[in-house]
């Protein structure tokens, strides 16, 4: 999946002119849920006053995914995503460094004198109450402030904003355990959106046609694994002849025990379409879940349940 975004650099040598000097936010966002929303606010008051352009720096791949290649998935947005949403909350450009054995054996102060001071001309600078970089992950809010101090930038950190009726601040975590629950209501009201997949429909065998229920499928990639299972959905199509179109369906994360398949996907019918999605990229939203997965005896007895499914999915949808 390739969708340009004006927005979004992945290297400083790719930068314009005009980022120069900016406020940064710095993190990593994943999810940009309201936790990280609080941070860029902090952050884009803090550019309006000093009438300078709002940055966020993160890095790509997670560093989870440097030092733990074979933990299971986590993520919950593409990079892509991400970087939209930043914009939406006004942020003028997002800058992806790429996370690497260099990145990783770089240590804090360098990373300020180099690349943040050096490279960026930074102006100030806004991160979460818990932010940690640089080798070993030695580098804090407090190093931040002081050294930046010495070198003529402002550090501020935004206090960790907690959940409602809840002493447990908002955080990726806490959304990926609510996914991994089969509970995306929760989950979307910690981000502030719905948890949703992106990717290029793929083909299948087609089985969904044969019982009148064609199907979109997607693969998972490194997302989280949400709960397996059934979900009412939303999708919107990202491109192709249907760009722009929002549909409701019900759709299968998992496995599908009855047919089986050798790794998890999501496979989404949508009501009221019979249009040719192939090749074309979708956001499908999980919004509520249905329930768990199980296997059929035979297609005649999968076909009964889908269509209990889709009922049970347009009641919750109200389409």
């Amino acid at each position: 999946m390739n969708i340009d975004n004006p927005t979004l650099y992945r290297s400083l040598a790719d930068l314009p002119a005009e980022a120069q000097g900016a406020v940064l936010a710095i993190g990593n966002f994943d999810g940009v849920h309201i936790g990280h929303q609080q941070v860029i606010g902090d952050a884009r008051a803090l550019a309006e006053a000093k009438n300078a352009p709002l940055g966020v720096v993160l890095f790509d791949p997670h560093p989870q995914q440097f030092f733990v290649p074979d933990a299971p998935p986590f993520r919950l947005t593409r990079l892509v995503t991400r970087a939209a949403l930043l914009a939406d909350l006004g942020v003028d450009f997002t800058l992806a460094l790429r996370f690497d054995a260099a990145m990783a054996a770089c240590d804090a102060e360098d990373f300020i004198a180099d690349i943040l001071v050096g490279k960026l001309n930074v102006a100030a600078v806004c991160v979460g109450y818990d932010f940690c970089f640089g080798r070993g992950r030695k580098g804090n809010f407090a190093m931040l402030r002081d050294v930046g101090g010495e070198m003529g930038f402002e550090t501020f950190a935004t206090e960790a904003v907690l959940q409602p009726d809840s002493t447990d601040p908002f955080s990726s975590s806490a959304i990926r355990n609510f996914l991994r629950d089969g509970e995306p209501e929760k989950a979307g009201a910690l981000m502030g959106h719905a948890f949703a997949i992106e990717a290029e429909v793929q083909t299948g065998d087609r089985r969904g046609h044969t019982i009148g229920f064609a199907t979109a499928n997607m693969p998972l990639d490194d997302y989280v694994l949400p709960k397996f299972g059934v979900y009412a959905v939303r999708a919107d199509i990202l491109d192709g002849y249907f760009a722009g179109q929002q549909l409701h369906g019900v759709a299968n994360l998992g496995l599908r025990p009855t047919v089986g398949t050798d790794k998890p996907r999501l496979e989404s019918h949508f009501f009221d379409f019979d249009g040719d999605l192939y090749g074309a990229n979708l956001r499908v939203s999980l919004l509520h879940f249905i329930r768990p997965e199980q296997k059929f005896d035979g297609f005649d007895a999968l076909k009964a349940q889908i269509a209990k499914d889709s009922d049970k999915a347009r009641e919750m949808l109200g389409s």
